[in-house]
């Protein structure tokens, strides 16, 4: 695991899968800008690197993130548009090309639930909780969350978590959708990084974001959209190396053997 005992996130490699970890689990992992630009940093480390696959992400302690730090979240009011406008989009963790699958180990609330929503999938342990909590502190739908809840629950689910802001436990997330996966025993990392580690050793890391490319642009387009992208992406497919690998060694029985994503050029967004 690397990071400095203090390091407020940690990664830790386990094949060809990264395991990130918030790593303030006395305060319940509660966001900060420096852990925030921690995480940032070592999901654009991940997204480069050609031995990473996936990427795995969870909390340290009793808790996956509590939200926004409560004692910084008072001077609120100081921050202006100026001091925001240096940042990245908190959103950053959407465009990573490579899976991002949450191991919601305890609580995720406000930002915290925000940032379990940003990943492709989630795992939840018997302890996993969500709550917005955004109308109790005197805050509106923050980050994206009112486009992603209800896609992933429904318009009135959102709504009810949006405007209660009440706990939801693991079993009732699991029910509703929050979660894709429970994990009733055992470790709910574990079970997400046996996850990541099957898609890393059986998928094309060039499919795999094609695909999530292709989730996040046909959420508010046509189907007849989707079919014409989809078209001209499966002709760009059939061009390349993994078409053939993939056949082949699904023809021999043998474990494929797909080429990393290649490094984004300077002139990529990120």
């Amino acid at each position: 695991m690397t990071g400095a005992p203090g390091e407020l996130v940690l990664a830790e490699r386990r094949g060809q899968v990264l395991l990130v970890t918030f790593n303030r689990p006395a305060k319940l992992n509660a966001w900060t800008d420096e852990l925030e630009d921690r995480y940032v940093a070592v999901l654009d480390a991940a997204e480069d690197d050609p031995d990473v696959r996936a990427v795995v992400v969870t909390g340290a302690g009793r808790g996956f993130c509590a939200g926004a730090d409560l004692q910084r979240l008072q001077a609120v009011g100081e921050v202006s548009e100026a001091g925001r406008a240096g940042r990245r989009p908190r959103d950053l963790p959407r465009t990573l090309r490579k899976p991002l699958i949450g191991a919601v180990n305890g609580v995720a609330a406000g930002l915290g639930m925000v940032e379990a929503l940003y990943c492709d999938l989630r795992f939840g342990s018997p302890s996993a909780r969500f709550t917005t909590a955004f109308a109790q502190r005197g805050l509106i739908a923050e980050y994206g969350i009112s486009w992603l809840l209800p896609r992933l629950v429904g318009h009135s689910r959102a709504a009810d978590l949006l405007l209660s802001s009440r706990m939801v436990d693991a079993e009732e997330a699991f029910r509703i959708g929050l979660l894709d996966h429970l994990v009733p025993t055992g470790s709910v990392v574990d079970a997400a990084v046996a996850y990541a580690a099957d898609l890393a050793e059986r998928c094309s890391p060039a499919s795999m974001a094609t695909i999530k490319s292709q989730l996040s642009n046909d959420a508010d387009g046509t189907y007849a959209d989707s079919v014409t992208r989809a078209e001209g992406l499966m002709l760009q497919a059939f061009r390349g190396s993994d078409v053939v690998e993939g056949v082949a060694s699904h023809l021999d029985k043998r474990p494929p053997d797909f080429p990393s994503l290649p490094v984004r050029s300077s002139d990529v967004p990120v």
